[in-house]
């Protein structure tokens, strides 16, 4: 059988490796326009930051190295221009010499990733604007960052390679901002976290504007200024990453149905309307999950997955493709910060009736040094206790936390079973009610009413201006609150009448929680705990 694969990178190069395993005889062909057809993409920020020192190191096989790895034929530097899906062939353009080739195909496999979005506005082909896309990419902002001696950069785009990039420039002593359109970022993150990650870097001096616009870019030949909807400022260089399209211009003459992003529309076998031809990774849509709709999940974990499958199939199995959960990590200054699933706005929007929890927990056992917290927000459909996402911030390994939560979502737990799950434990990992069990039973609670909070969301919209407040803190830490000691509660507290409003604080929660329930059993009646306490929340 002649497999023909568009695109190298994640997706093609696992297809064909994973096609040559299953059957040696498959006859197996890479067409790819660029020189390298392998290269770690989520390590070029670590590379400019010289976490990564070597070029090399990103790149995983070249064409020469891949091939005889694997058996399949690599020819670099073809652009696919046309396809003809009633007569299996492709039209090629060598971009060496300008031939028009043509290639024939049993399968053919499209592969061909995406490509960062150019906006067209003024000043962007100055000197000092760069992507943030291919080790070329990555390259050349290193390398004009060692000759020019940039003082100022500017990244336009919060997403995770922005702000991978901000980080790795921050090291470098470089003064660093981030501007984006969007309300918060990065994305996939509720408002209350997206804001405790923007302080965060802020402490670090990489200063974040949301809801700002990019509008021109200024200087004499070279970057010195951008110009955005709010104001001007100075910057010695910018680099550009708000968000990428699929590379799918080239098949404008055929029928093959795009999606409104123009990503590829396909089955859950990878299909397009055409059964010999399949499309997958950065170009193609897949589906969510949990509500089974279409979705665009242009990450390395998935194209891998995904060329696993399709190969497999090519070969005669029939496996379908479960979908994305939408599941990212990031590291940060200081704090990594991890997302999977729906956020709240968008279980509302979908119909379920979420509610969600936020939780201070140990990472691993408090005496054991090094020990963090994880600052947890968990989400669940209130009536059949499912999870539907997870978002987790902290020094530690928050990824572990983010995985638990994946296995969870991806079979269909609810809390109750999640609570019972034999997690390891011992002090240097973890505690011994694991972080992820003891988010869970503070949502039980939540959801069974053993538990009464207020959400940093609800504080910050001023949900408790009429409210008393008590400081359970460890020690007194609130100006102009009364402060109690946990311990020596024993009835009614001086001041505070049953049927007051009370708002509960303390550090993490967790000792607000313990005198809610002792003042719930001398008969007061509407006490409500902040969700996350004074390490999450600005009071």
């Amino acid at each position: 059988m002649k497999v023909l694969i568009i695109g190298g990178v994640a997706a093609g190069t696992k297809v064909a490796a994973k096609l040559k395993r299953e059957n040696r005889d498959d006859e197996v062909t890479i067409l790819t326009e660029g020189k390298d057809i392998s290269y770690a993409g989520c390590g070029l920020p670590y590379y400019v930051g010289n976490v990564i020192e070597h070029r090399e190191d990103l790149i995983v096989n070249t064409p020469e190295s891949f091939s005889k790895l694997t058996g399949a034929n690599v020819f670099t530097e073809k652009r696919v221009t046309k396809v003809v899906p009633n007569e299996h062939y492709v039209e090629v353009l060598d971009l060496n010499t300008n031939d028009t080739l043509r290639y024939n195909y049993d399968k053919l496999v499209i592969a061909t990733g995406a490509s960062p979005i150019k906006p067209p506005i003024e000043g962007i082909d100055l000197d000092g604007v760069f992507f943030m896309r291919t080790p070329e990419d990555a390259i050349k902002l290193k390398s004009a960052i060692k000759n020019k001696n940039y003082k100022r950069v500017s990244i336009i785009g919060g997403g995770f390679i922005g702000l991978e990039v901000a980080e790795n420039l921050n090291d470098l002593g470089i003064r660093t901002t981030v501007i984006d359109m969007a309300d918060t970022v990065p994305p996939g993150f509720s408002k209350e976290f997206s804001e405790y990650i923007l302080d965060n870097l802020a402490e670090y001096r990489i200063m974040t504007f949301t809801n700002t616009k990019l509008e021109k870019t200024i200087g004499e030949g070279k970057v010195e200024k951008i110009k955005t909807d709010k104001r001007a400022m100075k910057t010695d260089a910018v680099v550009l990453s708000i968000g990428i399209k699929a590379n799918t211009e080239f098949l404008s003459d055929t029928d093959i149905e795009l999606m409104p992003n123009k990503t590829i529309k396909v089955d859950e076998y990878f299909r397009t309307k055409y059964e010999d031809i399949y499309a997958l990774g950065d170009c193609a849509t897949v589906t969510n999950k949990i509500t089974d709709k279409p979705a665009w999940s242009p990450m390395g974990s998935t194209a891998n997955i995904s060329g696993r499958i399709l190969a497999k199939n090519i070969n005669g199995e029939n496996i379908k493709y479960g979908g994305v959960l939408g599941t990212a990590v990031a590291k940060l200054p200081n704090l990594n910060i991890g997302r999977t699933g729906l956020t709240e706005q968008e279980a509302n929007k979908l119909g379920y009736d979420p509610i969600s929890v936020v939780t201070v927990v140990d990472d691993k056992a408090h005496y054991y040094p090094d020990s963090s917290p994880f600052l947890v927000k968990m989400i669940a459909e209130k009536n059949n206790k499912k999870l539907l996402g997870l978002q987790v911030l902290g020094s530690g390994n928050v990824d572990k936390m983010i995985d638990i939560g994946v296995t969870a979502i991806t079979l269909g737990a609810n809390l109750e079973t999640i609570s019972q799950m034999d997690l390891a434990y011992a002090p240097p990992f973890s505690t011994a009610i694991h972080p992820f069990s003891h988010t869970v039973n503070v949502l039980l609670n939540k959801i069974n009413n053993e538990f009464n909070t207020i959400t940093p969301n609800e504080y910050s919209l001023g949900k408790t201006k009429n409210y008393k407040v008590l400081d359970v803190c460890l020690v007194p830490t609130l100006k102009d609150a009364k402060y109690v000691d946990l311990s020596s509660v024993e009835g009614e507290i001086d001041g505070f009448d049953k049927d007051d409003n009370i708002l509960l604080v303390c550090n993490k929660g967790k000792r607000a929680y313990m005198l809610q329930n002792r003042l719930k059993h001398f008969g007061y009646k509407n006490t409500s705990v902040l969700e996350g306490g004074t390490i999450f929340n600005k009071l």
